[in-house]
């Protein structure tokens, strides 16, 4: 017997960032393994929609079928004496990024410093492979624990089956739609934090704050108001944050590019050269645009922002636009960090 009643022709407008509001044919949230496994087992002959915090999606149409919103809470210290300057930390899916990498600064842990603010739950953390200020969630990933579907079986992935690699990971190809991540382990630093300040403007905002004795807590500090400088709060603006990904092409186009673009900005990624998707789409011409309710942030191009009343389609198409723009001034296909539903 199915003890789990879903809500029917439910908003989902409440549970993504970018606040479309489509619905959801049917919708159960679960909050442990036991009510997950026992959801999938009675709805396996329904067509599933796994939600998270919602804070990488562009939904573009309503939901058919079973919307399963992983709503799995807790954090601890496994072990403190994981290695001499180790601790190992489990956080389930269902938390709030930020709010955790808060509570590892809490506990005076290094590692996830750069990656304050992220939005989005933990869960989704290593499908994305999240990055941000030089650092990447693979950086102190140690493994994550998922069920997988079809059978309800609990699976360890250590992190060279996750495959991680620039915003993805193996979840995201083979295994997707096959697997629901339910706690992810992290290797903190206790002491002797190898601090990351060379990205971006952190050492100017360092500078800035006064900082003197730089400690994970203070790179958080200003990596948070780095971002609250350039992002839009989703609360107030719906967005997704980076709606693209930082492309990467070969040194022969950079070359040609930078013969007529001697200003364009760049990062060495091994043979390849990394572009700011950000500046590609100013130089574009679409920083700050706004085309009816959808619209590019004035302060960060990267963002595509729905000013009140934008459907998922209108922020679909305003992408399409910019891709297509970037493309014809500079022969580089920006490609979507946001996962777009359908």
């Amino acid at each position: 017997m199915n003890i789990f009643k879903p809500k029917k022709n439910f908003s989902l407008k409440a549970y993504n960032t970018f606040g479309i509001d489509q619905v959801a044919e049917n919708f159960i949230s679960v909050n442990n393994l036991d009510e997950l496994r026992k959801v999938l087992a009675d709805y396996a002959d329904e067509s599933l929609f796994v939600l998270g915090g919602g804070s990488n999606l562009l939904l573009t149409r309503d939901v058919p079928g079973l919307t399963l919103h992983i709503g799995l809470k807790g954090k601890e210290i496994v072990d403190a004496d994981y290695t001499k300057n180790h601790v190992l930390i489990k956080a389930m899916a269902g938390e709030v990024w930020h709010e955790f990498v808060l509570w590892t600064l809490e506990n005076g842990l290094g590692g996830l410093e750069n990656l304050s603010l992220i939005p989005g739950n933990v869960g989704a953390a290593p499908i994305q492979n999240i990055g941000a200020y030089g650092v990447e969630l693979k950086d102190t990933f140690e493994r994550c624990e998922a069920m997988e579907i079809k059978t309800g079986l609990v699976r360890a992935f250590s992190k060279t089956d996750c495959q991680f690699d620039y915003r993805h990971s193996i979840f995201k190809t083979k295994l997707k739609n096959k697997y629901i991540i339910t706690a992810v382990y992290f290797k903190l630093t206790k002491q002797n934090h190898q601090l990351k300040t060379e990205y971006g403007t952190i050492q100017a905002e360092l500078a800035q704050q006064g900082v003197k004795n730089q400690a994970p807590s203070t790179i958080s500090k200003a990596v948070i108001s780095i971002r609250q400088q350039k992002l839009p709060d989703p609360k107030i603006i719906g967005n997704s944050g980076s709606f693209f990904k930082n492309p990467v092409i070969e040194k022969a186009l950079f070359q040609s590019l930078t013969d007529k673009y001697p200003e364009m900005p760049f990062y060495e990624a091994g043979d390849l050269i990394k572009i700011p998707a950000a500046w590609l789409i100013e130089q574009a011409g679409y920083k700050g645009k706004r085309f009816g309710d959808a619209g590019v942030h004035d302060k960060q191009a990267l963002v595509l922002v729905n000013h009140g009343n934008a459907k998922g389609q209108d922020i679909l198409s305003l992408s399409e636009k910019i891709q297509q723009s970037v493309f014809e001034k500079f022969g580089i296909q920006l490609t979507p960090e946001v996962n777009i539903y359908p």
